[in-house]
């Protein structure tokens, strides 16, 4: 089955559909890569799935096994670009979780499946993943 469907619609910029939903994603080149950078770019979106993928599993763990939610978690994406060849060499997530009581076992479990989710093990192992965790102080 098709996921999404891509136009080229000139002057640098794409159009993703979401078939199964119908959502769309405009995408265009950064200005530092003769873009306008009007919307994301493909590697921002590449970066940010990493932050997006991290909190569906999280919430899936937070749903499959009763533990103390994340409703209203904080994700800071930075992606920093390499040269020769160019290409997403780090990318820094900083979550920052709600005002709950999370246990010392909640934060192991939820660090694990940020960790071990499906982008960042689909991610080349050279692309540094520099993921920090910002608990609340209760």
């Amino acid at each position: 089955m098709i996921t999404s469907t891509v136009k080229y619609l000139g002057d640098l910029r794409t159009e993703s559909v979401h078939l199964q939903s119908g959502n769309s994603i405009l995408t265009d080149a950064p200005k530092d890569n003769f873009g306008k950078g009007e919307a994301f770019s493909p590697t921002d979106l590449l970066a940010t799935s990493l932050a997006n993928c991290m909190f569906s599993i999280m919430g899936i763990v937070a749903k499959r096994d009763g533990i103390t939610g994340i409703d209203g978690a904080i994700a800071e994406v930075t992606k920093v670009m390499y040269q020769e060849p160019r290409r997403v060499g780090e990318v820094h997530v900083k979550i920052t979780f709600p005002n709950n009581a999370y246990s010392e076992k909640d934060k192991k479990i939820y660090e694990n499946a940020a960790k071990t989710c499906p982008v960042a093990k689909s991610l080349h192992p050279d692309l540094i993943q520099n993921i920090q965790f910002v608990w609340p102080n209760n």
